[in-house]
């Protein structure tokens, strides 16, 4: 019963540490770009698009879904890194926690 209790103590602490990241993560501001950096998106550590920049350069009518398509890069280029980022912290919060193998974090 011991280490059942050891483990429960330490799963609380972890859910404190998760709290604590996850308004960390809210926070913390990830970019990404595309076109050589003609487009730009901000997005906070929960994926939420906070900025998007566009060069006046890309603004042609006629090419509207280059646009687009730099757009949907430049955002998804942010999400990999956001997501990068929460594994990360996660990965250190989880550190000294005894999972069985293969069990991750978030289930």
């Amino acid at each position: 019963m011991k280490n059942l209790g050891s483990m429960m103590k330490k799963a609380q602490e972890m859910q404190a540490k998760m709290q604590q990241m996850q308004a960390k993560m809210g926070e913390t501001e990830v970019e990404g770009k595309a076109g050589a950096g003609l487009v730009s998106v901000t997005l906070n550590g929960k994926g939420e698009l906070r900025k998007l920049k566009i060069d006046p350069s890309l603004i042609d009518p006629n090419e509207i879904e280059v646009l687009e398509d730099l757009i949907v890069a430049a955002h998804n280029d942010a999400k990999v890194k956001a997501e990068t980022m929460m594994q990360d912290e996660m990965g250190k919060i989880t550190a000294g926690l005894p999972l069985p193998p293969g069990m991750k974090l978030p289930f």
